[in-house]
């Protein structure tokens, strides 16, 4: 397995756990639509349908040198592609979303010590990006 899929495996992974602690129920993990693809699809604690994108990198000296972290893998092209997926998504199941609460993308980035134990150093949590 590529260093990059086994990272953002894991990075997914943590970002499971981490919803999971804070009660949310995660439904679907890489799902697609098309050719887009979501992360993670989640009902938060009070009942709001949300699409979880994941960005994890490695620490290591590379990346602090660089001050490379992993929202800058967000790109404004791949944010439209995710936005699409979530609307598909959210068209073909209405009976997952309260009128009153709606939909929204949220970004978890995800600091790994790879090199260490392969446990996250830091979680981000960005809401309705």
């Amino acid at each position: 397995m590529k260093d990059t899929i086994k990272i953002g495996k894991i990075g997914e992974d943590i970002a499971c756990e981490y919803l999971v602690k804070k009660g949310w129920r995660i439904l679907k993990r890489n799902h697609r639509e098309r050719s887009d693809e979501i992360d993670i699809i989640s009902i938060s604690e009070d009942g709001i349908l949300i699409f979880c994108e994941v960005k994890a990198l490695s620490l290591g000296k590379d990346l602090q040198s660089r001050g490379l972290m992993p929202e800058d893998n967000l790109t404004s092209a791949k944010m439209r592609k995710i936005s699409r997926a979530c609307q598909l998504f959210a068209g073909k199941h209405p009976e997952l979303i309260y009128p009153d609460k709606g939909w929204r993308i949220d970004l978890l980035a995800i600091d790994i010590d790879i090199n260490g134990d392969g446990m996250a150093r830091d979680v981000r949590h960005y809401e309705n990006i």
